[in-house]
């Protein structure tokens, strides 16, 4: 997984602020997106996929998922302008670029968990 993906900066600095915390940090993210994303795939209304992807892309973004935080933001700014295949194609991005990074924050809680 390359950086343009996760910056694993802000994973280390996450893990050492949130100490035995983290696991929990992570799975809050883990399920909160899942919802997000649920939300995205079955609304066609401008102004709530602006909100969910304001508020998953500050999310993202906060867990170093630097090119999910970016197609969010996309999605967040041109909501309204976008034909609905355009925003099934950036939802559909959206959904495929947090498949890549799932496992990454799987893993770290999976390690964060067993030391």
């Amino acid at each position: 997984m390359t950086d343009q993906h996760v910056d694993r900066e802000v994973l280390d600095a996450l893990r050492e602020v949130m100490e035995d915390s983290y696991p929990d940090l992570l799975d809050t993210f883990l399920t909160d997106s899942e919802s997000r994303l649920h939300q995205l795939q079955k609304t066609a209304d401008a102004k709530v996929l602006a909100e969910v992807a304001h508020s998953f892309k500050g999310s993202a973004s906060n867990m170093g998922a630097v090119r999910l935080a970016t197609l969010c933001q996309a999605l967040e700014a041109d909501a309204r302008n976008k034909s609905p295949a355009e925003i099934v194609d950036l939802v559909a991005d959206i959904s495929s670029e947090f498949a890549d990074v799932r496992p990454v924050y799987e893993d770290e809680r999976q390690h964060a968990l067993t030391h």
